[in-house]
């Protein structure tokens, strides 16, 4: 998908890691919402309250899911899952867009 339709927006952004994630967040009328943003090479570590599904639109990441040892390629056009409750890890290769769907 390359755009969404019908949408409302925060406009106040979301900031991570002193600037270097970034995001939006995107409410859909049937309750839905996602956050697009972007991330700066780096490696981060993150918690989810709910479940996610991360798409990356550009980019280059590895990912660490949880209970998991193993590292994870993800380029641009693919995506990986996430469960409630936990964290991953994030190595950002080049700058990354990103579509995290709470589902």
């Amino acid at each position: 998908m390359k755009q969404f339709v019908n949408v409302s927006v925060e406009l106040a952004g979301n900031s991570y890691f002193e600037g270097a994630v970034t995001s939006r967040t995107l409410h859909f009328s049937d309750g839905s919402r996602k956050t697009l943003g972007f991330m700066l090479p780096g490696t981060y570590t993150f918690g989810t309250g709910v479940a996610e599904l991360m798409e990356i639109t550009s980019g280059d990441v590895r990912v660490k899911l949880p209970d998991s040892d193993e590292w994870m390629s993800v380029q641009s056009g693919e995506f990986f899952n996430v469960p409630e409750k936990s964290s991953f890890d994030i190595e950002v290769k080049s700058i990354t867009d990103y579509c995290c769907s709470y589902l």
